[in-house]
């Protein structure tokens, strides 16, 4: 697959089939993506995969938390804006609102709307869940490394057909991740990343984002 075709087929997947994602393959897309730039070369992520039982185990623990005490979970990290502007807010809406309208779920639809956001805390069915985290011991540049990182996971993922969804909604559960796998007191859990094949039978796969013109977002001199 040539790099443009992984990067103009990426999409975030929202449901996968069950077919296994083999070990070795895995292992393949972790070692090309961590060929990404870092600053210094000091690569400040680590990954901790999970499948079989382990992902099942997880998946049920965070499930719980999110459906019964949200309110007690918060992420080490502020990922969205206290306060939305433009063009970010209408951009944001219109993202949910595309992606319900796939479901057939309506804007005053609460229940159905909360029950396909707790499908992030299974993988949306992804036979392999990734969470990734960053040492906080360092500064504000390695999140740019990191997302550099998971962009490139997400690509060899593409190269290997395989397909993904970065989610940073698992950060609101570090704890109940640190008290199954062996995050350190020095890591963030910055999200996790569903990785599998994708079922294409299902509607809210078929939603593809937009994205703003060339024009919009870049400013071009000398040319």
């Amino acid at each position: 697959m040539h790099v443009d075709e992984a990067i103009t087929s990426r999409k975030s997947v929202r449901r996968f089939l069950p077919k296994p994602v083999e070990l070795p393959m895995l292992e393949h897309i972790l070692r090309v993506a961590a060929r990404a730039p870092s600053g210094n070369n000091v690569q400040p992520w680590k990954v901790y995969a999970v499948a079989g039982n382990a992902r099942a185990q997880l998946c049920q623990a965070i499930y719980h938390a999110a459906q019964h005490e949200p309110d007690r979970h918060h992420p080490e990290y502020a990922y969205y804006p206290t306060t939305w502007v433009e063009p970010y807010l209408e951009r944001r809406r219109r993202c949910g609102l595309g992606l319900y309208a796939s479901l057939g779920i309506g804007r005053d639809d609460k229940l159905a709307r909360e029950q396909q956001m707790l499908r992030n805390y299974l993988f949306f069915d992804a036979p392999v869940g990734l969470l990734v985290t960053m040492d906080r011991r360092l500064n504000t540049g390695s999140f740019m490394d990191l997302g550099m990182f998971i962009q490139s996971i997400m690509l060899a993922a593409r190269g290997q057909g395989l397909h993904t969804c970065a989610q940073a909604a698992f950060a609101w559960y570090h704890k109940i991740a640190r008290a199954q796998l062996p995050i350190s007191e020095h890591e963030i859990l910055t999200c996790g990343i569903a990785l599998g094949y994708e079922d294409l039978s299902a509607p809210e796969n078929a939603f593809i984002t937009e994205r703003a013109p060339l024009e919009e977002f870049a400013s071009l001199h000398g040319f």
